[in-house]
């Protein structure tokens, strides 16, 4: 009897196609924030929002290159919660108010560097 595929445990996303995700919901969010959110956040709160945009578009570029790359196989987590933590607390952080989440977004940037520090690392090894 063969395991159904619905038992068998979901192999992580490997990070080009984690990057297209993570790119294609930038797209989404930036378009949201452009139409839907413009007339309900002030000035500042759109530019926190669209900052969390810009980063998570980065770091979707970054895991695209990198999903070429097989050596590259620590960077793309880093940048992936990087992005999830950054991006994220500055999106709750427009829509909510709640400012206590400044405190959190750092945490999302140290990922990102350190992501983007260790592909560099790792890239040089293989050179």
């Amino acid at each position: 009897m063969h395991p159904s595929r619905s038992t068998a445990p979901a192999a992580p996303l490997p990070a080009f196609q984690t990057g297209a995700v993570l790119a294609a919901l930038g797209v989404a969010l930036g378009a949201f924030a452009a139409h839907a959110l413009k007339a309900s956040l002030t000035p500042e709160l759109l530019a926190t929002f669209e900052t969390g945009v810009r980063y998570q578009m980065y770091a979707a570029l970054a895991l695209l290159v990198l999903g070429t790359r097989p050596e590259q196989r620590r960077a793309p987590a880093l940048l992936l919660g990087g992005a999830v933590v950054f991006s994220g607390t500055l999106y709750i952080l427009a829509l909510t108010g709640m400012t206590w989440l400044g405190a959190i977004t750092p945490v999302g940037g140290v990922l990102l560097i350190a992501g983007f520090v260790l592909a560099a690392v790792d890239a040089r090894q293989t050179n």
